[in-house]
């Protein structure tokens, strides 16, 4: 990491509401949390005295089970975030590009910055059309933030093959995939992927997400995370909440049919891109006025002019059906 660039850089706005009162349709975040979660939780205190297991086996093996890959490919981290950072430090050359979708999450380009690189936007939906040739690295968000494009898994296959070809590593943010059926990419040669609990499991705070590779990738994202760098409280309920099938199928049954009736309702009077996310990205006449009136509602919902390219849209999270009522009919009058 340049030092210098860090002194100046500016932090990334991510726009989601830390006021308890507001409902908040801001952060694309599970409104429900696995039942247990909270014992286990607890129960990790005491085993926090000591220093969390290297290797971290159960956690890797619920992992592994839950995105169908070998345990041993399974990186824990704390959090999607610190897994997307290993991975741009260690192949993001400075002064060399790599290749980010957008508009899509603000990190990616801050992290490539922040590593000396030099972002080449292209359009998310392009991305698997773009060149991967001369860049050390290309990142795909599995389905997009903000605009919920999801890649064919077919197409997604090829264009990893394509960038092996190019000697560029694929990195594929997939924080929203599990919200979808559509398979990993855990375990593709040349791909890393990252994954997060933060938003199936709604536990943001909690900082539990891992790496999935394979060979060379594998050896040294292993090599390069810090010892113990999850801990005993996070690895125990990221391993409960990995298995809990149960809970998974029902958020993405109700996500998908919550966000097809908002999609229909939006539609009729806004523009509204088509998403595989747990949020719809919408294009309005006055962002500041809509804005205001959700405020008045205590509402918060997030401003997407801060993506890059979008200047009149905003962005709402799909959460439970009572809820997503009164977003659309206090804030958007549908």
């Amino acid at each position: 990491m340049d030092r210098e660039i860090a002194g100046s850089i500016e932090r990334a706005v991510h726009g989601s509401s830390d006021d308890p009162a507001l409902l908040d349709f801001s952060a694309n975040v599970n409104p429900d949390v696995p039942a247990g979660a909270r014992p286990i939780y607890e129960a990790g205190f005491d085993d926090a005295q000591t220093y969390p297991p290297e290797p971290a086996s159960s956690f890797q093996r619920a992992a592994a089970a839950y995105v169908g890959c070998d345990p041993a490919a399974v990186v824990p981290t704390p959090g999607g975030m610190a897994a997307l950072r290993l991975v741009i430090s260690l192949w993001t050359d400075p002064n060399e590009p790599v290749v980010i979708p957008a508009p899509s999450f603000a990190e990616y380009a801050r992290e490539v910055r922040l590593h000396g690189g030099e972002p080449r936007f292209v359009p998310d939906d392009e991305l698997l059309a773009t060149d991967p040739t001369d860049a050390s690295l290309v990142i795909a968000c599995q389905p997009n933030n903000p605009t919920g494009t999801a890649y064919d898994h077919d197409h997604l296959v090829a264009f990893a093959a394509r960038c092996r070809e190019a000697d560029a590593r694929l990195l594929v943010d997939e924080a929203f995939l599990d919200f979808t059926d559509r398979p990993s990419m855990a375990g593709h040669e040349g791909v890393i992927v990252a994954r997060s609990l933060t938003k199936m499991f709604g536990l943001p705070g909690l900082r539990a997400g891992y790496a999935v590779a394979t060979g060379a990738e594998l050896t040294a994202i292993a090599g390069g995370r810090p010892p113990w760098n999850v801990g005993v409280p996070a690895l125990a309920v990221g391993s409960h909440c990995l298995t809990q099938a149960d809970f998974v199928a029902r958020t993405r049954e109700r996500v998908q049919s919550e966000r097809q009736r908002m999609h229909e309702r939006l539609a009729s009077r806004y523009p509204v891109r088509p998403s595989a996310a747990p949020f719809l990205l919408v294009a309005v006449p006055d962002v500041d006025a809509l804005l205001a009136r959700a405020a008045a509602a205590d509402i918060a919902i997030r401003d997407a002019r801060t993506f890059r390219g979008l200047d009149t849209h905003v962005r709402v999270a799909v959460r439970r059906p009572t809820e997503n009522d009164r977003l659309l009919e206090e804030v958007f009058d549908v």
